[in-house]
């Protein structure tokens, strides 16, 4: 019953209240990376959701575009931008994706959609992440985030999926303010973000 009726119906609604609620935030955000990336606030992205099912995730731009001699993708870490690099540490890219779960793509709290090119990878237990909507936060990011291997990521995942309830629910959320607040395990180490997962060979 909660997974299927209230939960839904809860993301949606506390989606909708929190976009209203954090829209100021959201337009100085939008107008202070509109700057810094050239007129290029948003980041969109093709990723995998309920059942595989691909959707296209919306988060605020924090690194540009910046390219070598060979036009191949500078490091991460050097493309994050000054604001970006504030935008990241604060999780405020996080809150278009308000807009993602009142389209019904996401939930609050899932395990988090990650790249498509992931798919065939996985393991058939790995995959089992994806039975659920995938969120905002979830048991992983309270759990390390960014900063753990993406083994254990993985064993999260699947558990949250196994055990999935209000009361979880409202323990990672909470969590994840006390997180996002002291900053923790937002990138893994030496990166600006998460290593590429290569597959469990």
């Amino acid at each position: 019953m909660y997974r299927h009726f209230f939960k839904p119906l809860a993301d949606r609604l506390i989606a909708f209240i929190g976009f209203i609620l954090l829209f100021p935030i959201f337009a100085i955000v939008f107008m202070a990376l509109f700057l810094a990336n050239r007129g290029a606030p948003f980041f969109f992205q093709a990723r995998p959701g309920l059942g595989g099912e691909i959707f296209h995730i919306i988060k605020f731009r924090t690194m540009n575009n910046r390219r070598d001699d060979s036009g191949n993708l500078l490091p991460d870490a050097i493309r994050l931008t000054a604001v970006g690099r504030f935008v990241r540490k604060t999780s405020l890219d996080e809150i278009p994706q308000l807009l993602n779960v009142m389209a019904g793509q996401m939930s609050l709290v899932g395990p988090r959609p990650l790249l498509v090119e992931y798919l065939p990878l996985y393991s058939s237990e790995q995959a089992r992440r994806h039975e659920v909507r995938p969120g905002i936060t979830g048991w992983a990011q309270v759990n390390g985030r960014n900063a753990i291997a993406w083994k254990e990521k993985f064993e999260l995942d699947v558990w949250y999926v196994d055990n999935q309830s209000f009361l979880l629910d409202l323990k990672i959320l909470f969590f994840t303010v006390l997180k996002v607040f002291r900053s923790e395990g937002i990138s893994a180490a030496g990166s600006a973000t998460m290593e590429k997962f290569e597959g469990n060979a």
